[in-house]
């Protein structure tokens, strides 16, 4: 039985691509070390990130990608989730471990302003009916309450997608500094989001 929740990132991929997808994941935008493909998920035939860690990877500006319109079934998308501009990311030690593991924008704005453009940029290269594999996460930053998936999903609707499935990935530990622990306020994330967004040529209306 496929189900929405596990800890296995391969198995949630293995269910989408069962469920939803005509073909295997055909673009990545955001490779890097291609954690994606350790198992058994196929590599894409188009590997791009905005700092290429290898050869075949090629780079790409913001949310640009240089592929032609409708040209691709299933893609998947891992964008950074954090922002700050803190000093401390010009500290060499533990500090911010997270932001200098996954890259970070300065601010919220500029974050979010990337999902949007990526979202549309994905939605050009995308055929009729094909699918865009978001994968993201809720924060907390400066005492703020991000749910980001929702915010995500929101903008992908304006756009003219169906939010067709969700699937959680849950986290048996996550890196968490000193000082997180002794302010905490919110409850700790100990989950991220595989949303699974299908190109629709009509924005969804709902009863």
């Amino acid at each position: 039985m496929i189900k929405s929740i596990s800890y296995n990132q391969e198995e949630i991929l293995q269910w989408i691509l069962k469920l939803h997808c005509t073909t295997s994941i055909e673009l990545d935008t955001t490779y890097s070390k291609g954690n994606f493909y350790k198992g058994n998920i196929k590599k894409p035939k188009y590997k791009f990130d905005s700092y290429p860690q290898f050869k075949d990877v090629k780079k790409v500006v913001g949310a640009e990608i240089p592929l032609e319109n409708n040209c691709i079934n299933t893609a998947i998308f891992d964008p950074p989730f954090l922002a700050t501009k803190g000093s401390s990311l010009q500290i060499n030690n533990d500090s911010n471990k997270i932001v200098k593991r996954f890259g970070n924008f300065p601010t919220e704005k500029l974050l979010h302003q990337f999902y949007i453009d990526a979202l549309i940029e994905f939605y050009r290269v995308l055929t009729p009916d094909g699918i865009l594999i978001f994968k993201c996460q809720d924060k907390v930053s400066s005492g703020n309450q991000y749910f980001s998936h929702k915010f995500i999903m929101n903008e992908a609707e304006k756009i003219g997608y169906y939010c067709k499935d969700m699937f959680i990935l849950l986290a048996k530990n996550r890196i968490v500094a000193n000082w997180q622990l002794k302010n905490q306020k919110n409850a700790r994330k100990f989950h991220s989001y595989f949303l699974v967004l299908q190109k629709k040529n009509k924005k969804i209306e709902y009863l």
